[in-house]
Formats: structure tokens, C-alpha cells, sequence
């Protein structure tokens, strides 16, 4: 019998081989213009994968993701440009109905200029999945958050931080503390607090509030009565004032005036006062209008002139 021959086997491929496993929960699916993304860094592919991965409401911040990884503030900074700039990340500022200024940041799994078409000939349409009563989490579309949709979801395995309360302007932790007077009379607050008022035409960036006024006002009101003139409180608030970065006036008008409060002025001796005239006397005599300490006659009806007390008027 003939020698059966086998087959040499085949040269092993030196490139990647993959070891799959069919996913059934926890678990994003990310599109291979991402993954093999020729213009994005490492950094930028994988953080989009990382974000498209979290649950709607996570923070995305720079100093959330910092904290969480190992690459640098600037580092993340310059992937969430790439993402950004490639138009996987969509990050607008929205004024709240509160006043409130908060950074809204969308995540799109497939920038818009990617998405094929049917009236793209170039591209051919994937088939679209059948519609479920309710699609997996993971599966959103990519929309703009409602301006009052600030409640993060929650989802197993992961915490979100509550967001931060918006509190009162001066609900603060640190109260302001200001010098307070000996003597807090009403025309002196007054003064104090039309300074206070008056302290943005010198800089717009000191314009207070009506609460900040009243909390600051004893605190000029105790200069004003250490005997320095609203024009020296002015410049001492005002001067040298940081070129930037003034993010709470009443802050730094409170420390400079607890920390440049002047001394007390010098204590100042009560002069002399006049002796107190005597008192007026009717001469008994003539019955002339006389000073003199006791009642009796005048100088002129006095035989004895030598009287020591007597003025004649």
C-alpha cells in the first residue's frame, strides 16, 4: 500500500487572531470608524469608547476623568479636542431657567457626516434593526438633553454622583466676617453703604449686591469711625486689585477689611473747661443786676468794696 500523505500544515499568520465570545449583557457596541479611527490618538479612541460605554447623566468631566485614569489632565484635554473636533463629542453652554450657566456634553456613537443614507450611491445602507418594545441601553440615539433633565441615571454596577445644588448667594459655609462698630449709628452705615455702592465705577468687577452691601457695610463703618475718610477706605478696598480671576468681590472687600483695619486714633485729653460764671444777683440797695456768689448789695452800695466774689455788671 502506498504511504498515505498528510498535508503540511499551514504556516501560521503573524498577524492578530481573535478569541470571541458572544456578548449577552454589559456591553457597547462601537463602530469600527472609531476603533480604527486614522486621525484620533489612542488616548481619543479609547475615551470615546470609555464615554459611549457610561450611562446618560455620568460626569465627563476633565477633573472626573483625571481622577479616574492614569493619563494626565492635559492629556485628556487634548482627546476630548480630537473627539470634539471629529464631531464625536458635542459640548454646548446652556443658560438654566435659574440663571445657572452648565456645559451640556453629547456623545455621538456615529459623527453625522459618517452616517450613510439611502440617497448616499457611494455607501451602502446597513439593514436597519427591527424595532423592540424597549431597546437595550445601550442603543440610544444620539440627541440634545432637555434643559431640565438633570437627574443622572443609575445603572448596575455604577454610581453617579448626585449633581451639586445651586446655592443661595450667600448661604455659604464660610460666612464673610467684617470689623463691626463701637457706636453703629444709623448716618454712619449710611455712609458706609454708599461707598460700598459706589466701588464699581472705579472697577465694574466690584458691583455688589444689595445683601452684600449690608453685610459689608459695618465693616466700613468701622474705619469711618477709626477716623479715616471714605476717599482713604475707597482706595484701600480698591488698590492693587489681581488683573483677573475676581470671582467673588465681597470676599476679598471682607478680608482686606478685617486684615487692613487701622488702629484706634490716639487718645486725645477733654480740654479745660471755662469756669461757670456766677450767678446774677439783685442789690439789695439799688436794686442793680450784679454776679456774685451769695445775694447782698452791689459794689457801688457797698461800703466795704473789697468784696471778693462780686462783678458788677
Amino acid at each position: 500500500m502506498d504511504t498515505q500523505q498528510i498535508s503540511a500544515p499551514s504556516r501560521a499568520s503573524s498577524g492578530v487572531v481573535h478569541d470571541n465570545s458572544r456578548h449577552t449583557s454589559r456591553f457597547t457596541i462601537v463602530g469600527n470608524h472609531l476603533t480604527q479611527h486614522r486621525e484620533l490618538s489612542l488616548t481619543a479612541i479609547g475615551l470615546a469608547a470609555h464615554i459611549q460605554s457610561l450611562p446618560a447623566g455620568a460626569r465627563i468631566g476633565i477633573k472626573d476623568l483625571a481622577a479616574r485614569f492614569p493619563e494626565s489632565a492635559a492629556r485628556i484635554a487634548a482627546a476630548l479636542r480630537e473627539l470634539e473636533a471629529h464631531g464625536y463629542l458635542r459640548r454646548t453652554r446652556t443658560r438654566l431657567a435659574n440663571g445657572r450657566i452648565v456645559t451640556r456634553t453629547v456623545s455621538c456613537n456615529q459623527p453625522a457626516d459618517r452616517r450613510p443614507t439611502d440617497a448616499d450611491p457611494g455607501r451602502e445602507c446597513p439593514p436597519r434593526p427591527q424595532r423592540t418594545a424597549r431597546p437595550p441601553a445601550s442603543i440610544r440615539p444620539c440627541r440634545e438633553p432637555e434643559a431640565d433633565d438633570t437627574r443622572p441615571l443609575r445603572s448596575p454596577g455604577h454610581t453617579v454622583p448626585a449633581p451639586r445644588r445651586e446655592r443661595a448667594p450667600h448661604s455659604r459655609s464660610r460666612p464673610l466676617l467684617v470689623p463691626q462698630p463701637a457706636f453703629p449709628a444709623a448716618s454712619l452705615l449710611r455712609t458706609a453703604a454708599d461707598l460700598l455702592a459706589g466701588l464699581h465705577r472705579q472697577d465694574p468687577r466690584l458691583l455688589l449686591s444689595a445683601q452684600d452691601v449690608d453685610v459689608l457695610a459695618p465693616g466700613v463703618a468701622a474705619w469711618l469711625e477709626r477716623e479715616v475718610g471714605p476717599a482713604a477706605v475707597a482706595h484701600a478696598l480698591t488698590s492693587e486689585l489681581p488683573p483677573e480671576g475676581l470671582h467673588r468681590p465681597a470676599g476679598l472687600l471682607a478680608h482686606r477689611l478685617t486684615a487692613r483695619l487701622p488702629p484706634p486714633p490716639p487718645f486725645r485729653a477733654p480740654a479745660d473747661l471755662p469756669s461757670r460764671p456766677l450767678p446774677l444777683q439783685n442789690c439789695d440797695g439799688c436794686d442793680r443786676a450784679f454776679r456774685a456768689a451769695e445775694p447782698g448789695e452791689c459794689p457801688d452800695c457797698r461800703t466795704d468794696n473789697s468784696h471778693p466774689t462780686a462783678q458788677q455788671l
